[in-house]
């Protein structure tokens, strides 16, 4: 008997550990581009990109052609043991691609938690510093010290206990905070609990991913910017969900014209398959001695060849440009929305590039937010055949990580299902 959503379902009950959550009942059977199909046969349009990994879409010809070339010499040595070109290759790419001056080098790891925490001890190696500073809203990945760094307490920090020390938060600016506050918080937090001299990194999302698609204003990079440089802080820019063509530049940093000094990476850099890394200033890089840096699976061959082939699509498909056209479609469908009197209140787009989203509001033309609407608002499009995430620091985001090779209708086919939802929901 072939299996439905719901004996499966049944089966992961009994089976997996209920910490590992699923936004949607349902379970793949394929996938192409910006569409899959689920074990039942239903289509669904696909607005989630598994979380921001899927930017050139599933299974886009250019990846699969690569991974099955490389799968037909080798899968694995461990780079640690004997080293491959697809390694040396895409780091060679990256460092032409990283967002600031100078030299670079180039890491790899296999998840974000670890292209954040690696980039953390880098900047600890260089400076001989431990403190690290960080932002409420801020998801920075699920190892211990990566929840230390994320800014926001359930689910990701409460059941675990003492987490790893010398991790500040400050707020993040918006629309109850401005970016003066945010820096006057940072000065209370220098004159109260750690001088900047003993401060290793500052972390920052330039677009926040689970803490709501909040951009981070250009004046609050820029003063920070200034500060790291006056006390030889580094500047770590977490690029996780917001990299590789997402927000209409290749690293969301490129829009306030800040370089930082390194750059966490993964999500949409393997085209489906685990990568991640850290893309850093080759002094920053070399701080760390033989063997202080690596992992089993880092930097897979298989995921290389991948990664090869997403920085080529992103250059020969214009996915930047066409990160921007996604983007002004978005926008346009959600404002209309937005003025919209007949469906439930959402407030106007927000974001960069195709990286959107919109808040569920308590009042039209109010600014306070439904706290918890949005999950129930994306359960109900699953149901009407578009797959749409949740997010932000109350639950009520609706974020849009639709990819970028997606056509102008499946874009908007997606855009109706949502507003067959909200007309419902008022």
């Amino acid at each position: 008997m072939t299996d439905t959503n719901a004996t499966l379902l049944a089966r992961r009950d009994h089976a997996v550990a209920r910490g590992v959550a699923t936004a949607t009942p349902i379970f793949t059977a394929r996938a192409e581009n910006a569409e899959l199909w689920d074990v039942e046969g239903r289509r669904y349009v696909d607005f989630a990109g598994g979380i921001a990994v899927l930017n050139v879409g599933h299974r886009h010809p250019k990846v699969i052609e690569a991974v099955r070339a490389q799968l037909d010499r080798f899968t694995h040595t461990a780079f640690q043991v004997s080293a491959y070109e697809p390694y040396i290759a895409l780091a060679e790419r990256l460092n032409a691609l990283a967002p600031f001056a100078g030299p670079a080098k180039t890491v790899f790891f296999s998840t974000g938690g670890e292209a954040t925490e690696n980039a953390v001890k880098i900047a600890r190696a260089a400076t001989g510093r431990n403190g690290i500073i960080a932002f409420t809203g801020g998801f920075h990945g699920r190892t211990l010290l990566a929840s230390a760094m994320t800014g926001k307490v359930r689910p990701y920090k409460a059941p675990f206990g003492t987490l790893p020390g010398e991790v500040y938060h400050i707020p993040f600016p918006d629309a109850a905070t401005s970016v003066a506050d945010s820096l006057r918080m940072l000065d209370f937090l220098f004159a109260a609990d750690l001088p900047p001299t003993s401060v290793a990194a500052i972390i920052i999302e330039p677009v926040q991913g689970e803490g709501g698609f909040r951009v981070a204003p250009p004046e609050l990079l820029v003063a920070l910017r200034r500060l790291c440089d006056e006390h030889g802080i580094k500047l770590v820019a977490d690029e996780v969900q917001s990299g590789f063509a997402r927000t209409g530049r290749m690293f969301a940093i490129e829009h306030s014209g800040v370089q930082p000094d390194l750059v966490s990476v993964a999500k949409s850099m393997g085209g489906g398959l685990p990568l991640s890394g850290v893309i850093g200033r080759a002094e920053l890089m070399d701080a760390v001695g033989p063997g202080g840096l690596g992992g089993t699976y880092g930097g897979a061959p298989l995921a290389c060849a991948a990664g090869l082939a997403v920085l080529d699509i992103i250059a020969e498909e214009k996915l930047i440009e066409r990160a921007n056209t996604i983007g002004t479609r978005l926008r346009q469908h959600i404002d209309r929305l937005h003025a919209d009197t007949s469906v439930l209140p959402v407030s106007k787009a927000r974001g960069l590039g195709a990286m959107i989203a919109f808040d569920i509001l308590e009042t039209r033309g109010g600014t306070e937010v439904r706290a918890g609407a949005a999950a129930k608002i994306c359960a109900r499009a699953c149901e009407l055949g578009l797959i749409v995430l949740a997010c932000g620091t109350q639950g009520a985001t609706v974020r849009i990580l639709v990819p970028l090779t997606a056509s102008d209708a499946i874009v908007d086919e997606g855009m109706s299902i949502i507003g067959q939802v909200l007309a419902q929901a008022a």
